[in-house]
């Protein structure tokens, strides 16, 4: 809070805030209350009676309508002429109000400060205390207090402006809301140089301080004022003057920001269910809610926080929700509309809270394009948003897709504009999408747990991205393995389709080692990883240079980097429980390798026996054809030696040849 230079002047100008009649028709020493009823202190017996509520005045006829358009009127024109008693219960600012506008009537001095200005200057105009009926009347004096003291001070400027938010629609008709939401504007908006200003964070003394108190606890001029000193000031205005002076901030032109920021401050104090992710339950609901519609315009500077103590439970809790409501809308329609201005953490907390109220579709929509716009800069946390449809998954999944949707083409937009051609542009839309690509498998990570999770839609968000924007796929190796162990009873098909979204080339070798190991993946899946891992261990036994293994070795220490930033935080957990486990692996890695080696070389040996062993049969035919040959020449052999041997002939041999000679020479 600040305060000018000239209120000081300006407290002197008005004899200390009190303004009186001219002249008056009735000596009185003043006004006396018993119990909920006002007597004035005269020797004169009152002849009128006004009841505003519970609270009544006995007063005189004669000093109201001298000063009063509308009570001259009511008595005047009324069919009763002994007229002694009206009821007035629809006046602004109740009792209180009417209480300083008679006392103004009867000639008695009334301190004007902050906090009853605005009531007695509607209340006046509600009576029709004109100068047609007396110079310097209220309505005159109201406004000139108002016009050369209140705007010219911050301070008052706020106790206005909040005072008024039991005053509608008369505050706006009578321009105190534009006028003090503009002289706040200005003020945020000039150079706090010069100026002597405090926080009125802290408890002030009076609740609604006079305009001429003038506190010395401002510190020195040469103490740099910071850019967001009127943040605490504004957020104690309810939703519409606040909105009417963050319009009036953004005329004048202050950085986009501090604007957002100043509405982030405010939402933060205004939204509990903000920060705690909830919103507030059961009996701390009818107890305790924010009643931004129904707080009080006392100046109170503690918070914008107020209870209600009447009303059921259920009453409250569709009370707060309805306020909530309009205060999420309201600030949706003023966050500026530069890529920066708030936060996307804060972009997405207040998305969960809309759809939770259910907020209109328009808006909802409109935050999600605002979400998209700068994806990058989410967090695992703030995307963890449930679903409140029954039935459904336990986190909204379709929204984080459309915020992906958004996302892309908002990259999309900005990578075909001349004005993004540059290398570092691409670069950073590069670099963008790599984060979102981390971000979204640790959001994989985490949802596939749910076991109402559909495959359809794990498998959409993850083949959504390019696939340039994945250079490895360990994040969501670990997302298809977390879905797996979730989802025992998937079938052999549905497993494959589920891998297919995955590449085993993009594969670390310390995931392509899990995965070799991991019984949930089907065989082609097992197959395929251990050919990439066998190719990329032959690549890294080819590189004979030790210079070239050196840059890979540093450069894949960035990237695992990278994964574990990506990793969430439950998944992380899971991951220092199995540090044992990758160690023991890691050991395993390198008995693999030497097992690969064996195998090798018993590939190599079997391949010797085999090419033998094809030798062997080659040559077979030959050597029993040339067995059968050798084996036949051998036996024509003997047959010969049989033939060329000579035979003894035995005697019947000898007898019949004999014989048969014999027989032959008689013939």
């Amino acid at each position: 809070m600040w305060e000018s230079e000239s209120e000081s002047a300006a407290g002197h100008t008005y004899g200390g805030g009190l303004i009186t009649s001219s002249s008056h028709g009735v000596k009185t020493e003043g006004f006396v209350q018993r119990g909920r009823s006002w007597y004035v202190a005269t020797d004169i017996p009152s002849d009128f009676l006004v009841q505003i509520g519970e609270a009544s005045f006995h007063l005189h006829k004669y000093p109201l309508v001298s000063r009063s358009g509308k009570l001259s009127r009511i008595i005047y024109e009324s069919h009763h002429l002994d007229l002694n008693k009206i009821v007035m219960d629809d006046i602004p600012g109740g009792a209180e109000a009417f209480e300083l506008a008679a006392k103004f009537c009867y000639g008695i001095a009334v301190d004007l400060t902050a906090g009853n200005i605005s009531g007695l200057r509607c209340a006046a105009e509600y009576l029709e205390m004109t100068e047609d009926l007396e110079e310097g009347n209220l309505i005159f004096k109201a406004e000139a207090f108002l016009s050369y003291v209140v705007l010219s001070s911050w301070r008052d400027s706020i106790v206005v402006l909040k005072s008024c938010e039991k005053l509608s629609p008369w505050a706006e008709n009578l321009q105190i809301v534009r006028r003090c939401s503009e002289s706040i504007a200005w003020k945020a908006c000039a150079n706090p140089k010069g100026i002597r200003w405090s926080y009125t964070g802290r408890t002030a003394k009076i609740s609604s301080p006079k305009w001429n108190d003038m506190k010395d606890s401002s510190p020195s001029r040469n103490q740099q004022v910071p850019p967001d000193w009127w943040f605490e000031d504004a957020s104690i205005l309810r939703i519409d003057h606040f909105v009417r002076v963050i319009t009036a901030i953004k005329v004048k032109g202050m950085r986009f920001e501090l604007i957002g920021a100043a509405i982030m401050h405010y939402a933060t104090k205004w939204l509990p269910g903000l920060i705690s992710d909830t919103a507030i339950p059961g009996d701390e609901a009818s107890n305790c809610s924010i009643s931004n519609s129904s707080s009080s315009g006392g100046g109170s500077w503690k918070s914008g926080l107020h209870m209600i103590v009447t009303g059921t439970r259920d009453d409250t809790s569709s009370i707060q929700a309805k306020e909530q409501r309009m205060i999420i809308e309201s600030l949706v329609s003023i966050i500026p509309p530069q890529k920066d201005s708030v936060s996307c953490s804060f972009l997405l907390r207040l998305l969960r809270m809309a759809i939770m109220l259910k907020v209109a579709p328009a808006l909802v929509t409109e935050l999600e394009k605002r979400v998209g716009m700068q994806f990058e800069q989410a967090t695992l946390a703030d995307l963890l948003i449930p679903s409140y449809n029954k039935g459904e998954a336990m986190y909204d999944v379709d929204l984080v897709q459309r915020l992906l949707e958004h996302f892309l083409v908002q990259e999309q937009t900005e990578s075909s504009s001349p004005s993004r051609k540059s290398f570092s542009d691409m670069g950073c839309i590069l670099n963008a999408k790599a984060r979102v690509a981390r971000l979204v498998d640790s959001y994989l990570t985490e949802v596939s747990r749910d076991r109402n999770l559909s495959l359809t839609k794990f498998q959409v968000l993850a083949e959504a991205l390019p696939e340039a924007a994945r250079t490895c796929d360990d994040g969501l190796y670990r997302a298809i393995d977390s879905y797996l162990k979730a989802h025992p009873t998937l079938s052999e098909h549905e497993r494959k389709r589920l891998c297919r979204v995955m590449d085993c080339q993009k594969l670390s070798i310390d995931a392509c080692l899990h995965a070799a190991q991991n019984e949930r993946l089907p065989l082609r899946v097992v197959v395929q990883v251990l050919f990439a891992e066998q190719v990329k261990i032959s690549n890294a036994l080819a590189s004979s240079s030790v210079k070239d293994v050196e840059p890979e070795s540093h450069a894949t220490v960035p990237n695992r980097k990278t994964l574990l930033e990506g990793t969430p935080l439950s998944f992380q957990e899971g991951w220092t429980t199995a540090k044992k486990d990758i160690n023991t692996l890691k050991f395993e890695l390198q008995s693999v390798k030497a097992k690969y080696m064996e195998l090798q070389n018993d590939m190599a040996s079997l391949q010797k026996q085999f090419d033998k062993m094809l030798k062997q049969k080659h040559a077979s035919a030959w050597s029993t054809g040339w067995k059968k040959l050798s084996k036949l020449g051998r036996t024509t052999n003997v047959v010969e030696n049989q033939d060329n041997s000579p035979k003894i002939p035995d005697s019947s041999e000898l007898n019949k040849k004999t014989t048969r000679r014999w027989r032959n020479s008689i013939s």
